[in-house]
């Protein structure tokens, strides 16, 4: 199943289902919509879901969505859900069938940062308190 994109360098796993996943670096990978993956995703593997979740957020209209959860039904009806928070996105699990091409990019939050707050930024000298400007 493909639900991490290709590029994992290790993973950990421990007896209560609680796991990391260290990728090769940030990336997003197309699935139907766009997931982006941190360097560092995790989660907790429980029967027919991934709890939990971090590391993993859906853009949906230009909106990016923390992914907390995914869970598939059992028996399978072949569809997967990906909970982000409101609602819960519906997928065909075929379309996770082989992992995606890894493509780096900026991290969602960083590129929002940008367009929002502009490219400058300035910063005071404390040494110049107080001087006097002629």
């Amino acid at each position: 199943m493909g639900l991490f994109p290709k590029g994992i360098k290790d993973y950990q796993l421990d007896a209560m289902g609680n796991f990391t996943v260290f990728l090769d670096r940030e990336c997003n990978a197309k699935f139907e919509n766009e997931l982006h993956y941190d360097r560092n995703v995790s989660g907790r593997l429980l029967y027919g879901q991934i709890a939990n979740l971090t590391g993993v957020s859906a853009q949906d209209l230009f909106l990016w969505f923390p992914v907390k959860g995914i869970r598939v039904d059992v028996p399978s009806s072949g569809l997967i859900y990906f909970d982000v928070g409101v609602v819960f996105k519906q997928f065909s699990v075929s379309l996770f069938e082989t992992p995606r091409d890894c493509l780096a990019v900026e991290p969602p939050e960083a590129a929002a940062s940008k367009s929002q707050y502009g490219k400058l930024r300035y910063r005071r000298d404390p040494g110049d308190f107080g001087r006097a400007i002629l």
